[in-house]
C-alpha cells in the first residue's frame, strides 16, 4: 500500500489538477464534502488497489529508496527471523527481498488483487487479505515489522491502536521500520495513477506518529526526513526494549 510523492496529492488542503483533495475529510472536484464513513473510506483504498495494483508496481520493480532500507532491516535481523509486511501490497520489494535473505515472511494487505500477485510473485513467504485496523496476532510473534506507505491508509484514530498493537506483536528486541506522513494531511484524488478509482489518505504529523510509536512502548532510534518531489514523509526506526534478566 506504499506510494510515493509523485503519486499522491500534495498536502495543505489545495485541489489537485487531478480530482479530490481537502485538509478535513476531502471535497469532490464540484467542491462539495466526500461525507464518507470510515466503512466508505476503507472500501476506497481497497477497491483502488485492487483496480490500479499494475499501474501501482511492476512485477519485476526494484525502486531505488528502498533497497538500503531493507539492507538495513537484514542487518539488524536475526538469521531466519520472523517478518510482517504490513501493507505488503505484489510483494515487491520488501517480501521478495526478505524472504530472499531466507527470512520467515507474513504479509498483509487489504487488496484481494495485491494478495494474489504476492503468492504468485513470492511462493516462499505467507500472505493473507486482511484489513490492518482488525489484524490480531499473539503477542511477541515477529522479529521485525515493516510498515511502509501503508498507516496512513487507515482512518486516523485507527492509526496509533495498530501502532500499539505492532509493539506488542514484536519480540524484545524487535524492530518496527514504517513510513508515515511527515506533514498533517486528509483526502481523496480521483485519477489517482492514470487510472478511475479515487484513493484515499488520512496523515498526522512527524512528531505526531513519533509520540504514538513511544506510546506504543517503543524506543526510536533513529527518525528521517524521505524528501519525494515538493514534499516527503517521515522514516522511523523503533525498537522494543530487552527485557533486563532477573
Amino acid at each position: 500500500m506504499e506510494l510515493s510523492a509523485a503519486d499522491r496529492p500534495s498536502v495543505g488542503g489545495q485541489m489537485s489538477a487531478a480530482g479530490e483533495v481537502s485538509a478535513a475529510g476531502g471535497v469532490s472536484a464540484a467542491g462539495q464534502p466526500l461525507g464518507r464513513s470510515v466503512a466508505d473510506e476503507t472500501d476506497l483504498v481497497r477497491r483502488g488497489y485492487d483496480e490500479l495494483s499494475y499501474l501501482y508496481r511492476a512485477d519485476d520493480a526494484r525502486p531505488d529508496k528502498y533497497v538500503p532500507w531493507i539492507a538495513e532491516l537484514i542487518a539488524r535481523l536475526p538469521a531466519g527471523g520472523s517478518v510482517l509486511d504490513l501493507g505488503c501490497g505484489c510483494g515487491v520489494p520488501v517480501s521478495r527481498d526478505l524472504a530472499a535473505a531466507g527470512f520467515a515472511v507474513t504479509g498483509a494487505d487489504i487488496s484481494e488483487v495485491q494478495i494474489s500477485r504476492a503468492r504468485r510473485l513470492v511462493p516462499a513467504a505467507s500472505f493473507m487479505v486482511a484489513d490492518a485496523a482488525r489484524l490480531a496476532f499473539a503477542d511477541s510473534s515477529f522479529d521485525a515489522v515493516a510498515c511502509l506507505y501503508a498507516l496512513f491508509h487507515l482512518p486516523l484514530d485507527a492509526q496509533p491502536r495498530l501502532l500499539a498493537r505492532i509493539g506488542r506483536w514484536l519480540r524484545p528486541g524487535g524492530w518496527l521500520l514504517t513510513v508515515t506522513g511527515q506533514e498533517a494531511w486528509t483526502g481523496a484524488e480521483t485519477g489517482w495513477l492514470g487510472g478511475q478509482t479515487p484513493m484515499w489518505w488520512s496523515q498526522a504529523d512527524a512528531p505526531t506518529y513519533r509520540g504514538w510509536i513511544e506510546q506504543a512502548g517503543l524506543a526510536v532510534t533513529e527518525q528521517s526526513f524521505v524528501p519525494e518531489d515538493d514534499g516527503g514523509h517521515a522514516l522511523f526506526w523503533a525498537q522494543r526494549p530487552v527485557e533486563p534478566e532477573r
